[in-house]
């Protein structure tokens, strides 16, 4: 995200959650694969840049994918396209087809499951980027004295060109005056590896038909409708055949009614995208969920934060803006999270979940009901579980959840599903087994429990304790309904919603999964045995439950949940494992001096863990080329395109030189910032500059600063020393809380309608349905906080409103 100062123009913001459900009839492929052999697999690329892709479904024109993947939209982008492969083992993967939706139409599918045919993947027709021209006619005087037209065409530069083969391209563009009988063509030079070439040329075309001075501009008019300038992008292949990049059109006749200034055109497929009809090619089942949010300058949003942010302080926490915020937008679950991420990041989140929860207990009428619904309590803490304990559940549960799936070792004990030849006793075995792991990872993690985590279980402890004295197990139960219910055994279940693993588990792990999080969530939850085994309707459940110690299990819980959420300050041993956080195939660039005939770039397998940032020559290799404690972690910063003619570059600047790294796409660059950030941002002797380019021919290409260890030329990124290592943007937050807001704005006037309502009408009366869906204690105190928030509200829209965008796009 690009925050913009007043009065330039303000960026957008975007997020984008995609569900790959199935395909269907899927066409055949050109190559040996036969139809009902086809495995095929979906790719996800912004642009032409692939960023995420699914597994391998086998042998089927049906494939049931089913998977999610939401990402934050780290660049400027036309197009969301989705493809269909078939996979080969041979030779390169085939395409099936293609769905592309542009960027101004992801709205209309936005939150809706949509079937899309699948279309034809042409060469031709992967284009993405623009072209900046800037064209004008004029008169001109020929020697025999008669007058004709010029056209002059000025191409200045293009924007977002495509990767080839992941590197930047080698383009060049041809620009032509055709018609039906005339075909001018002139040609730029070719500028080396950028997708952002900077061209700065003119070329110049006489129209063919000229006219007397007296009879000024009678030009027939069919030359004006027929001729048409044409601007061709191309990547230079030297050996092998150019690779067309997208070409762009204009009307001779348009030219006499445009602008003095240069124009951005978008560039499009070759002949505009016109394309016979293509053959049945099969369906794609999509559901996205896209948000973009245009963030306005900080000053504007500076009175909604502080209204939420003194929400805490409000007596009653009912008629606070937060608490009102969740009432009047409690039937969209998203509403919550940025208001948690503003309340984390200025450390308010305890206090006020602490009112909302003894809210909520008040109305709480017996201690075994306790946060068992969907209030607004167990939602802030929910997305707090999931924003904090990220790295939690990482350490704590990735190794035995990738044992798990990787060992693939049966686990069915149901007699209905077992296959001819298991065996339940060795099935229930390796549960068994499985449970235990991930049972005493779970109870042996009390000091890796982030500290905000355990202030919050505190006091859930305390309110319970307060609300149900006579209930000695309410103080357990009040924790565990949240940290193993709603955490712990939600993480186990999906996995890849957590990003324990990278895709979701075939259907036989899964099952094993829900089988494991079941007994989790059993052994979790506090109380008696019989009461447990009371609570499976499955007898081969019970059965298995029958086989763990009920008081060893149960002494086990109670410590842990004592030591999460007690006052005693815990310590860890320095003994844990080294757990995997990130890991993916890149290009290194070579260190130090770089022998004769050794490649600058290699491929390499990236590996961080909690300890060490290591790189492989393949992936699974023990042995690693170079290893980087992370506590020598100085600084994770971007590198500048211009710096290797390579996009999505990043650089890990430690004790030694730096190490330059180059990401498959933009979203894998995104996430390599963000952990490194993460894993080394409260280390000691971090640097507040850095270079943004390297040291070459004596100097670095940034600063021209000639000294090898001269001080950084920029600021480092921002980093926020605590125990919530996060990085929020406030101001997207509350863009994104006005937006809801405003999407809500019925049931904000029903609001305050009821509160007006309740403060004319005091007493027992009987109330509209609608108003009995907000929670109001003081109806004059919540009116006064909605009349504020109406206010903001206001004054939001009209700064929204003054700063429309009017910037010109020709072929739009």
């Amino acid at each position: 995200l690009i925050r913009s100062l007043p009065g330039l123009r303000v960026p957008d913001a975007n997020d984008v959650l995609f569900a790959a459900g199935e395909a269907k009839n899927l066409g055949s492929v050109s190559g040996p694969n036969r139809q009902r052999d086809l495995c095929t697999f979906c790719t996800i690329s912004l642009d032409q840049e692939e960023v995420f892709r699914t597994k391998v479904f086998d042998k089927s024109v049906c494939p049931f994918y089913g998977e999610d993947f939401y990402f934050e939209i780290p660049r400027p982008f036309q197009c969301l396209s989705f493809y269909v492969y078939a996979k080969s083992v041979f030779q390169r993967d085939l395409p099936v087809g293609k769905v592309s939706i542009r960027k101004d139409d992801l709205c209309k599918y936005s939150g809706k499951e949509n079937w899309f045919s699948l279309q034809t993947v042409d060469p031709n027709s992967e284009v993405q980027g623009k072209v900046h021209l800037e064209m004008r006619l004029s008169e001109v005087i020929t020697e025999n004295g008669s007058t004709g037209q010029h056209i002059s065409v000025r191409i200045i530069e293009c924007k977002e060109l495509p990767l080839i083969s992941g590197q930047n391209c080698d383009p060049y563009a041809t620009v032509s005056l055709v018609g039906p009988a005339r075909s001018d063509q002139k040609k730029t030079k070719v500028k080396k590896k950028t997708s952002n070439p900077h061209f700065e040329e003119t070329f110049f075309f006489e129209v063919t038909r000229s006219y007397s001075r007296r009879t000024q501009f009678n030009v027939e008019e069919e030359d004006i409708e027929k001729l048409e300038i044409k601007v061709d992008l191309w990547n230079n292949e030297n050996l092998a055949q150019d690779v067309f990049l997208g070409e762009t059109r204009v009307p001779h006749s348009n030219v006499l009614f445009l602008l003095l200034s240069p124009i951005r055109y978008l560039l499009q497929p070759k002949g505009n995208g016109n394309k016979s009809k293509s053959d049945d090619l099969g369906s794609l089942r999509l559901k996205l969920t896209y948000i973009e949010d245009t963030v306005l300058p900080s000053a504007c949003y500076t009175p909604l934060c502080t209204l939420l942010l003194k929400s805490p302080d409000v007596k009653p926490i009912s008629a606070s803006a937060a608490h009102i915020l969740g009432d009047i937008c409690r039937e969209r679950y998203e509403v919550v999270l940025p208001m948690v991420r503003l309340l984390l990041h200025n450390n308010r989140f305890v206090p006020f979940v602490s009112a909302v929860a003894a809210l909520e207990l008040d109305n709480t009428q017996e201690a075994n009901t306790i946060f068992r619904g969907n209030s607004l309590a167990t939602r802030c803490i929910d997305d707090m579980m999931k924003i904090v304990g990220k790295n939690y559940l990482s350490v704590t549960l990735k190794p035995v959840i990738d044992e798990i799936c990787e060992s693939n070792k049966t686990c069915e004990i149901d007699p209905i599903k077992l296959k001819e030849g298991d065996n339940v006793e060795v099935n229930k075995e390796n549960l068994q087994g499985y449970v235990q792991k991930v049972f005493s990872s779970i109870t042996q993690s009390s000091s890796n429990c982030p500290p905000l985590m355990c202030d919050v279980f505190r006091s859930l402890r305390h309110l319970a304790c307060k609300r149900f004295p006579g209930d000695p197990h309410v103080q357990y139960s009040a924790v565990s309904s949240f940290v193993f219910l709603r955490f712990f055994a939600v993480a186990v279940l999906s996995p890849h919603s957590f990003q324990l693993r990278s895709h979701h588990p075939d259907p036989e792990i899964s099952r094993t999964l829900t089988l494991i999080s079941k007994t989790i969530q059993t052994l979790g939850s506090w109380g008696s045995l019989s009461k447990k085994l009371s609570s499976f309707k499955e007898t081969y459940m019970y059965d298995f439950f029958k086989s763990f110690q009920e008081e060893k299990c149960i002494e086990k819980v109670k410590k842990f949940l004592d030591e999460i959420s007690s006052n005693v300050s815990k310590e860890s041993s320095g003994l844990e494992d080294a757990v995997v956080l990130k890991e993916g195939e890149v290009q290194k660039r070579a260190q130090g001096r770089k022998p004769p005939g050794m490649k600058t770039f290699k491929k390499r397998w990236l590996r961080l863990t909690n300890r060490e940032l290591s790189y492989h020559k393949h992936k699974g290799e023990t042995n690693a080329d170079r290893t980087i404690n992370v506590k020598n972690i100085r600084a994770v910063e971007k590198v500048d395109e211009s710096a290797f003619n390579r996009k999505n570059m990043f650089q890990v600047v430690h004790s030694e030189k730096p190490l330059y790294v180059q990401a498959g796409n933009c979203v894998e660059a995104s996430e390599w910032l963000e952990v490194l950030s993460q894993v080394s941002r409260c280390n000691e002797g971090r640097l507040a500059t850095f270079h943004p380019s390297n040291y070459t021919s004596g100097a670095w290409q940034c600063c021209q600063s000639l000294s090898s260890n001269a001080p950084g030329c920029k600021p480092c990124t921002t980093t926020m020393l605590a125990n919530l290592q996060l990085d929020i943007d406030c101001d997207r937050e509350a863009e994104r809380i006005f937006s809801l807001l405003s999407l809500h704005f019925v049931m904000f006037v029903l609001s305050t309608d009821a509160c007006a309502s309740l403060a004319v009408y005091q007493g027992p009366q009987r109330e509209p349905e609608e108003y009995s869906k907000f929670t109001i204690q003081e109806p004059k105190e919540t009116f006064h906080t909605l009349k504020q928030l109406r206010n903001i509200m206001e004054e939001l829209q009209r700064q929204h409103n003054s700063r429309n965008d009017v910037r010109q796009y020709g072929s739009l």
